[in-house]
């Protein structure tokens, strides 16, 4: 195990292998054959992140999907009843930023009565079972901090009603941290420093767990993969999978229409003629304001990580390498002298592949609008915009008691 540091240039943190006892030396044998180590050759890349020339997207508006809502149903509702849908609910993180110190998605939602974000997206999903008979296999990507609180929790609400049979849970891979000269950075002798590869590396992390043979058992070819912190998420939806596979597209993306033109969310566009998502930082100005001629925003519709994407493209996309974008961070690590630094500037890179680069590599990707009060309550925040507050008051007017 300890071989592919060495076939990724990282002998020098080896150094300490030979001081380790035999059980250190396992744990460190065992972090480093889960980590995804492929992620240093974006290294080899970092000079500059350069986007391409972006296009406006349009999208099948609500109108538009009102129109043939029929039709989408009937195709949408025959692959589900056929096994041809399966779920993928990213739900890695933590509740830190709201006072939690657990699961995001153990965060209670409710006032005065019990209700979980789990619980909210689980019975979503519970909809669709009860409409088309069958149960949608659901796969919930948890992080090496919460897998084992996450499955607890599952278990001591009694999946919330779903049948624990149509459950998997799987461990986001993780991937090492190095400094600005590529090195990886150790955390204690034998431990590397590491963290979650970001929200791109979902389906590889399932391929890692064995779940790839799975989907296959079960037929599954098509997976909506959405967030953990959008309360009102609307998963397998019938219609959105029915528009998504009656248009040809080789994936789907939920979008809402933007609230203002610096609204900060990614929004689904064309980059060098394929799609892509522009964030909202990466915008200019004249992006940011230009309309159409019947005063539209061009740029306008807003991704809610909420995707369609096919199994076999999934596969396509995982052998030709994602990109890699690097993030500097502080990063504390264990100097030359064993000596823990806490560093006070950035002084290293965290690794991260990203969604937007999986809807970059479809050929094509059916932007389809929903109701932003029906569909779309993050929750990011204690107060204020994206908060619990607001997703509450989302929820009410969604005749959810609280």
């Amino acid at each position: 195990m300890v071989e592919e540091p060495r076939r990724n240039g990282q002998e020098h943190r080896l150094s300490y292998y030979e001081t380790l006892d035999g059980t250190q030396k396992e744990k460190l044998k065992e972090q480093l054959s889960r980590m995804d180590l492929s992620v240093l050759a974006g290294l080899k890349h970092q000079a500059k992140e350069e986007r391409g020339t972006f296009m406006p997207l349009g999208a099948l508006t609500i109108d538009e999907i009102r129109s043939k809502e029929k039709f989408y149903m009937v195709q949408g509702l025959n692959a589900l009843q056929n096994g041809k849908i399966g779920a993928v609910l990213l739900a890695g993180g933590q509740g830190t930023r709201l006072g939690l110190d657990g699961p995001k998605g153990t965060l209670n939602v409710g006032v005065t009565r019990k209700l979980y974000l789990f619980e909210c997206l689980v019975q979503n999903l519970l909809q669709v079972v009860k409409r088309c008979g069958s149960w949608v296999p659901l796969y919930v990507m948890t992080s090496e901090k919460n897998n084992t609180d996450t499955i607890a929790f599952f278990e001591a609400h009694k999946y919330f009603g779903y049948d624990p049979g149509q459950v998997r849970f799987f461990v986001q891979e993780m991937a090492p941290c190095t400094d600005f000269d590529g090195r990886m950075m150790l955390e204690a002798p034998g431990a590397v420093c590491s963290s979650p590869n970001g929200n791109g590396g979902w389906f590889s992390s399932m391929v890692r767990a064995g779940l790839l043979k799975d989907l296959k058992e079960r037929g599954v070819e098509w997976l909506n993969v959405f967030a953990v912190d959008n309360v009102l998420q609307q998963i397998a939806d019938p219609c959105f999978i029915g528009a998504t596979i009656a248009s040809g597209c080789e994936a789907g993306a939920k979008v809402v229409a933007k609230a203002d033109p610096d609204e900060r969310v990614g929004v689904l566009c064309l980059e060098d003629g394929k799609p892509s998502i522009v964030e909202y930082y990466e915008m200019t100005e004249e992006m940011r304001t230009l309309r159409e001629p019947g005063g539209r925003l061009s740029y306008n519709y807003g991704v809610i990580l909420n995707y369609l994407f096919r199994v076999d493209k999934l596969q396509k996309i995982m052998d030709q390498q994602m990109p890699v974008h690097l993030v500097k961070k502080k990063i504390p690590y264990m100097n030359e002298q064993g000596q823990l630094v806490e560093p006070e500037a950035p002084n290293g890179y965290k690794f991260e592949t990203l969604v937007l680069d999986m809807v970059h590599m479809q050929n094509s990707c059916l932007s389809y609008e929903v109701k932003r009060n029906k569909e779309f309550a993050p929750i990011k925040n204690a107060t204020g915009v994206d908060s619990l507050e607001s997703a509450r008051e989302l929820l009410k007017l969604n005749g959810v008691t609280l």
